[in-house]
């Protein structure tokens, strides 16, 4: 974008002292707003040409404040362009105080993150437990952690970050804790959001990441199948806890509900609707997307099983997700299940093993789940070798009646 500016020296004659010399003032002007500042030079308005903005005539005086205004003016043009070349844009301000040796600080790095996850903890209500914020704090650490072992400091300006930085950032990631390339890219991608977050601030207008495209390997996520999740749901357990995490587990294997989703249900998220069958109407805890799920035979079974036997009105055993997660491990194992199982595991069985595998339309199961886009969803259900077959049966038979 084009700028217009101007430098003018003027003398103020408001300001003459005693000896009846006034101070010249330099004024610049861009895009019609004006910083001013004291060039710290003097002379008697009588001697100074208004038309011409500098000292009238060829005495000595003149020829010296003439000389010294060619070198503010060479200087004041000089911070001008390299400004605009820096930054792609500049202010009238920002030029003089270049000029004046204010050198301006801009917010670094570390800075912008605090600025987006004290907001985003305010989004969030102050809860220092949401997961999300508590994955922008630990990038942040990260970063820190990052910029102290390749750079020797713990904050740089965006400015001074590029594509390089990126890389060797999700390189760090990946080399000093072990992650897979999608984890690292995650910290990536929310280092991206604060840069954007910067961005419309106002107060950057670099983005290094304009050229740095965020890619993730496509992976085949764990799942139940049918006979596993049966398995599980019919084994007989001799600890009281490892069957109250398969009682959970088995839960969202037949609602797609998340742990946290879980552990909110009350009495009130339990109603009967126009078809006369029990749903489960909630919201999810992570994105406030409303998630309606009927209750099947199984979940009914097991909210039977603990009704009013809780404490504080819960209607289903909670435990950390941590020792859930602990658990379910000894289940897989006592099972004969060589799976990674974690409580999520649950939630991908649901979409592909009881919806997809039984002919649920994506549609519907994309709604189940809480999903605003059908390529979330596909990543939750699979569409199996089995059902593949049953669909092609299908066909076949139609196609042989004709």
């Amino acid at each position: 974008m084009r700028t217009t500016f101007k430098l003018l020296f003027f003398v103020k004659r408001n300001a003459a002292k005693k000896n009846g010399n006034a101070p010249i003032i330099a004024r610049i002007t861009i895009d019609q707003i004006v910083s001013q500042f004291n060039t710290q030079m003097e002379i008697n308005p009588a001697n100074w040409s208004v038309s011409a903005g500098k000292a009238a005539g060829r005495s000595a005086e003149a020829i010296s404040i003439n000389t010294m205004l060619d070198s503010i003016r060479s200087t004041v043009y000089q911070h001008y362009h390299a400004l605009l070349e820096q930054d792609g844009y500049v202010t009238s301000e920002r030029v003089k105080n270049a000029f004046l040796g204010k050198i301006e600080r801009g917010k670094t790095l570390i800075e912008f993150f605090e600025m987006h996850n004290e907001q985003y903890l305010q989004k969030v209500k102050m809860n220092t437990a949401d997961k999300t914020y508590s994955r922008y704090e630990l990038t942040k650490k990260r970063l820190i952690e990052f910029m102290k072992f390749k750079y020797s400091v713990s904050d740089m300006l965006i400015k001074e970050i590029n594509v390089v930085f990126i890389d060797n950032f999700l390189l760090y990631i990946k080399n000093h804790h072990e992650c897979t390339h999608n984890t690292a890219m995650k910290f990536v991608q929310r280092f991206r959001t604060v840069v954007n977050f910067a961005k419309n601030t106002g107060l950057v207008t670099a983005d290094p990441f304009g050229n740095y495209k965020v890619r993730f390997e496509q992976t085949d996520r764990d799942y139940l199948t049918m006979e596993e999740i049966t398995t599980i749901y019919n084994k007989k357990f001799a600890s009281k806890r490892l069957e109250q995490v398969r009682d959970l587990f088995i839960f969202s294997c037949y609602t797609a509900l998340s742990y946290i989703d879980v552990c909110e249900l009350t009495k009130d998220n339990i109603r009967i609707l126009f078809d006369g069958n029990l749903w489960i109407m909630t919201k999810r805890h992570k994105t406030n997307v409303t998630s309606n799920v009927r209750l099947l035979e199984i979940p009914k079974a097991i909210l039977e099983k603990y009704k009013d036997k809780l404490p504080n009105g819960m209607i289903l055993p909670i435990i950390s997700n941590q020792k859930v997660n602990d658990y379910l491990k000894e289940i897989a194992s006592i099972c004969g299940i060589n799976k990674n199982l974690t409580f999520h595991v649950a939630r991908h069985s649901c979409a592909t093993s009881v919806l997809i595998s039984n002919g649920v339309p994506i549609e519907t199961v994309s709604k189940i789940l809480g999903h605003t886009n059908i390529r979330t969803t596909q990543i939750y259900a699979r569409i199996t070798d089995v059902k593949v077959s049953n669909d092609m049966e299908l066909l076949a038979q139609k196609l042989n009646s004709n």
